[in-house]
């Protein structure tokens, strides 16, 4: 069972509103399609098929060790464990936020779903990815809902 869209996105809010600056219409949409995506909305906190992605946005241990070198001082998780991603939704909402935080280009606005989309396959599953434009799109309609 996937997560509830509006507890979910009451969730991300309130997360990123806490931490200076993460926060903005854009970044909430693209989580939420990150974790439609990446995890069928919080189906799945363990990769599928035994790999080593954890929590609703499929985070791998190398992706939480770069940001947290880079962003764990400044943002509080300096001392944390990668597995604490799997339980800790905050964390893993911080760690997928900062993901995106990384690339100099400006978040697509929250109404352009297909740049989301790009977005996410360019800098969050990259080319080596699996994932598709055409796969987020899909799980964005079903999960979180295409704007009016």
């Amino acid at each position: 069972m996937s997560y509830d869209r509006k507890q979910f996105s009451d969730c991300i809010v309130r997360s990123l509103k806490a931490r200076h600056g993460l926060y903005s219409g854009s970044a909430l949409a693209l989580l939420l399609g990150t974790a439609a995506v990446e995890s069928d909305f919080g189906v799945y906190l363990r990769q599928r098929g035994g790999g080593p992605a954890l929590s609703a946005f499929q985070i791998e241990r190398p992706t939480f060790n770069w940001l947290q070198s880079v962003y764990g001082d400044r943002y509080g998780f300096a001392d944390r464990e990668f597995e604490e991603i799997e339980t800790d939704l905050d964390l893993a909402i911080l760690v997928a936020r900062l993901r995106y935080r990384v690339d100099p280009n400006p978040l697509p606005e929250p109404e352009d779903v297909i740049g989301l989309a790009a977005y996410w396959k360019r800098v969050y599953n990259t080319t080596e990815g699996a994932g598709s434009v055409e796969e987020f799109l899909a799980k964005f309609a079903r999960y979180v809902g295409l704007p009016s």
